[in-house]
């Protein structure tokens, strides 16, 4: 089996929550009043949660849970949420990713699809990479035939700030292998995702 080792970022263990009282302070608050007292452990500690892909390996994730099966197939995992934070204002953007494989004699556990998903997601994301990196982490484990990677997502920062618009979505999507070099095999993808 080909594998390709996740990058692992050590987090800091230089702590958040003072920085986040001089934020308190530079809006105009006083982080002392009652309401306060606790935002920047409460913060810190969010953050940790938001950023924890940075720290986790998809080796460890998936666990061996690869398996050799005479199958060669289209696998697909429809409606996977996810939450993430833009690296550009570090506002959520959230929705679903839907991932599909043409197997090559081996299968994932289902339930590694969403961890997958998760370890890329809880990082400072573009939706673009998000799409990429999930399509690309599923190539180098499976080896299949190809994999496609469609991702709904709704953004704060276009939603509360900037454009302000509320309803408005982006879809983004890579396809690897026969997913991008085969229409059939695309359009067999759109259509089961679209049902």
């Amino acid at each position: 089996m080909k594998k390709k080792q996740a990058v692992v970022k050590v987090m800091s263990a230089k702590p958040i929550a003072p920085l986040i009282g001089g934020v308190l302070e530079a809006l105009g608050e006083n982080p002392q009043r009652d309401g306060l007292l606790r935002t920047p452990e409460r913060v810190e500690k969010a953050l940790r949660y938001l950023t924890s892909g940075y720290t986790q390996d998809v080796n460890k994730i998936v666990n061996e849970a690869i398996y050799d099966v005479r199958y060669d197939e289209m696998v697909i995992v429809k409606d996977i949420e996810f939450f993430s934070m833009c690296e550009h204002h570090m506002l959520p953007f959230f929705g679903k990713i839907h991932i599909a494989y043409l197997a090559r004699n081996k299968v994932i556990g289902l339930s590694k699809l969403p961890r997958i998903v998760d370890v890329f997601a809880r990082r400072l994301q573009i939706q673009e990479r998000l799409t990429q990196e999930v399509a690309q982490c599923i190539q180098d484990m499976l080896d299949p035939l190809g994999v496609g990677v469609i991702a709904e997502a709704q953004h704060f920062c276009m939603m509360m700030r900037g454009v302000e618009k509320q309803h408005s979505g982006t879809v983004t999507s890579t396809m690897l292998g026969a997913f991008r070099e085969n229409k059939e095999t695309r359009d067999e993808f759109l259509a089961l995702v679209r049902k």
